[in-house]
């Protein structure tokens, strides 16, 4: 099954739930008029796209229907189809020009985080990219004990301190591994201690001084795992974690099991932040480079 496929597999629960209204909707109606789109606007707000992001797709929307002088429900639905995949862009590629080249993962425990790496790791190598881990995440040991062993299942090598180690070391190790051996890129776990920010804010400096001194002008992304079955409170934790780090993209995991999918325009609108990557599945291979466009087709059926 090729990944577009899987995608529209995995996307099923929000096309069912929301876009499956959206087709009754256009349906039901026989003329375009303000009935037509206040219903759509309840649809889009319940459908986690959030109040917001709602209210810019129907200011375009209105705008389109005015400029276009559209009168068919069904042309409203190409409008709208048109619209949302301008509004989330196309995800903007990795800059890993560099080698090495840095790719820093924060995200809270539980988002999918570890296995978004691994997975990560697996893209790249799919791609001839000679990719190294660093075990960072030293707060807890079942997070390096997880990274070690994805590191194994992918074919990747693993620089890892034991519990409680200075994170920054850790990432000092992995940089000098990725010297050495000529590495295209390293991949950097970190804690998401959200709870307490200030420590998470001192953590990730100190990283970037390692990241800054050892390999100067290296291309580095700074992406946050989001778990898409969260909804709102996604969008929620990334904002705190835009306040932490200089975030450069998202990853948005666990699309497969959520009617929640709308939740990507939501961050787009709010937090203007790229979604780099997505996961409609365990397997490490179900997590690729989002596109707008098959996203917003796979959701339109």
């Amino acid at each position: 099954m090729g990944f577009f496929e899987k995608l529209k597999a995995g996307l099923a629960k929000t096309k069912n739930a929301v876009f499956g209204r959206l087709d009754a909707l256009f349906r039901g109606f026989s003329s375009v008029d303000e009935e037509l789109l206040e219903e759509l606007e309840e649809i889009l707000i319940t459908s986690d796209v959030g109040v917001n992001a709602t209210e810019s797709i129907l200011d375009s929307l209105r705008a389109r229907i005015k400029q276009d002088k559209i009168t068919e429900p069904e042309q409203v639905k190409d409008a709208l189809r048109e619209i949302l995949t301008e509004m989330i862009g196309e995800g903007e590629p990795l800059r890993l020009d560099t080698t090495p080249s840095v790719i820093l993962v924060i995200g809270v425990n539980g988002v999918g985080k570890t296995t978004s790496i691994a997975k990560i790791a697996n893209v790249l190598k799919g791609e001839g990219k000679q990719v190294l881990l660093a075990a960072a995440d030293t707060f807890r040991a079942a997070a390096i004990d997880q990274l070690g062993i994805w590191a194994e299942r992918v074919g990747v090598e693993l620089i890892r301190h034991d519990e409680g180690s200075d994170p920054a070391a850790v990432v000092f190790d992995a940089l000098n591994a990725a010297k050495k051996r000529n590495a295209d890129v390293v991949i950097v776990d970190t804690a998401g201690r959200l709870h307490n920010k200030k420590n998470l804010m001192d953590e990730l400096a100190k990283i970037d001084r390692v990241i800054d001194r050892e390999l100067p002008g290296a291309c580095r992304e700074t992406l946050l795992v989001l778990d898409a079955t969260t909804g709102q409170n996604a969008v929620l934790q990334a904002k705190e974690f835009k306040h932490a780090a200089a975030l450069t993209g998202l990853v948005l995991t666990k699309l497969d099991g959520t009617a929640k999918g709308g939740i990507v325009f939501s961050i787009r609108d709010e937090l203007g932040i790229p979604v780099k990557f997505i996961g409609v599945g365990e397997k490490v291979d179900d997590l690729q480079y989002f596109n707008a466009g098959d996203f917003v087709s796979a959701l339109f059926g």
